[in-house]
């Protein structure tokens, strides 16, 4: 019979896995920088590869403990959709961006980078406020939908859609407020400036719950995204 996961085991999972896509997120966009330096497009696609790769894993390996959130606004929106409790969406959340941030500075030790470090990168503008409202539109969209109709094809599917809203997006698809938190302690490639911090976050929000409330209306009936 199968247990259904204690909060301290899913709790450990979102900081397990919040760990691991943080570090990647900024390990590779300085690899990416290192390697390839002065081509920004090679730098952003070895980004984008090692974050669609560590995605799928993580989702495989913890969505079945914690649902694989590692992001505040899949949290909210399941929270909101009453398939996990509010209790426990509230202690995911600091999960997710305290030991995302641990990720970032292990990223930094990994490089031998000053291990606190703050972003200058400006990132600002209507068209990057409409980025990522609509990338985390279509994130919320992706996992409710593929849940839905084909729990098994999470990983994949969820992978997949921010490997190609890194590029159809002007923001290159955050999709996510603890990351956006995280990614302004580092001023690597995937950096952003602290003061661009909170419209990022109020445009992913808005993107979650337009989302879930589309969600709600095209897949009518119980999408379970607490647990994949």
């Amino acid at each position: 019979m199968n247990q259904t996961p204690s909060l301290r085991h899913r709790l450990a999972a979102e900081a397990i896995g919040s760990f691991f896509l943080f570090a990647t997120v900024i390990g590779s966009g300085i690899m990416g920088e290192d390697l390839s330096p002065g081509n920004v497009g090679v730098a952003l696609l070895g980004n984008t590869m090692a974050t669609g790769a560590i995605l799928y894993v993580l989702i495989t390996v913890l969505g079945p403990i914690s649902g694989a959130h590692m992001n505040p606004a899949v949290t909210l929106v399941a929270a909101a959709r009453g398939e996990i409790p509010w209790r426990a969406a509230l202690l995911y959340v600091p999960a997710q961006l305290c030991f995302g941030i641990v990720g970032v500075w292990a990223a930094h030790l990994m490089f031998d980078l000053p291990l606190f470090q703050v972003s200058l990168k400006t990132r600002t503008g209507l068209g990057q406020w409409l980025a990522e409202g609509i990338a985390t539109f279509g994130l919320v969209l992706t996992i409710i939908g593929t849940v839905r109709h084909r729990k098994a094809a999470v990983p994949a599917s969820v992978a997949l859609y921010i490997v190609a809203a890194y590029w159809f997006t002007a923001s290159t698809s955050f999709a996510n407020p603890a990351i956006t938190i995280a990614r302004s302690l580092s001023d690597t490639f995937a950096g952003i400036a602290p003061a661009n911090v909170p419209a990022f976050v109020v445009a992913q929000l808005a993107g979650a719950c337009a989302g879930a409330i589309a969600a709600s209306w095209l897949f009518p009936g119980r999408a379970d995204v607490g647990s994949v």
